[in-house]
């Protein structure tokens, strides 16, 4: 997969702010940001399951989320996590600051840059199962853009709906699996015509 890398730090401080982000909508448990990063936030930033839980508690420390505990009958108890005043200021001085451009650190480019060198075969495959992820992702998506609109348009959503950051980070990660979809698919029939044009000599 495409990693989008920045500095050590800077990764770091914008997963705090990620977390702050996914968490403005609604409480929600450590469990439950999990699945929110696993759909949404992943298409602009992956995080581990622990790397979520281990992040919430320092953001509790530091003030910028309150947690409640939640007493179940039939399952163990859970804590919910919600955004605090802080932690709203310190989403508006993250949003107020200068971002560094990212770039893109991805196995895959790494073996089509030795193309030439390499058994195109596999390359072939890799690039085939690459494009068939993101045709998925773009579906899943696409259901995800549907359920956010409910009844309305997309340009009536645009201009009037409730949610439209993360809608619009949604079309962003459509743009981006399309791109990698469409030269995926392109980068596999060059290889597998020149391979045979190769065999015939």
């Amino acid at each position: 997969m495409a990693v989008f890398v920045r500095e050590e730090e800077d990764v770091a401080m914008a997963l705090r702010h990620a977390v702050l982000a996914a968490l403005l909508d609604e409480e929600l448990s450590g469990y439950q940001l999990a699945k929110a990063f696993g759909l949404g936030v992943a298409n602009f930033w992956h995080a581990l399951p622990q790397q979520l839980y281990a992040e919430l508690a320092r953001l509790e420390r530091d003030g910028l989320v309150s947690g409640r505990e939640v007493v179940q009958d039939t399952r163990p108890n859970k804590r919910l996590f919600t955004v605090t005043d802080a932690g709203l200021a310190e989403l508006e001085r993250f949003a107020a600051t200068a971002d560094k451009p990212s770039f893109i650190r991805d196995d895959l480019l790494v073996k089509v840059q030795a193309a030439d060198h390499v058994a195109a075969g596999a390359l072939i495959e890799q690039l085939t199962e690459r494009a068939a992820f993101a045709d998925a992702k773009i579906e899943l998506l696409g259901g995800l853009l549907r359920k956010l609109r409910g009844g309305m348009s997309e340009e009536e959503f645009l201009r009037h709906g409730e949610r439209v950051g993360p809608y619009l980070t949604c079309l962003r990660g459509i743009a981006f699996e399309q791109g990698n979809r469409d030269w995926c698919r392109r980068s596999a029939a060059i290889l597998e015509e020149r391979r045979t044009a190769h065999a015939r000599g």
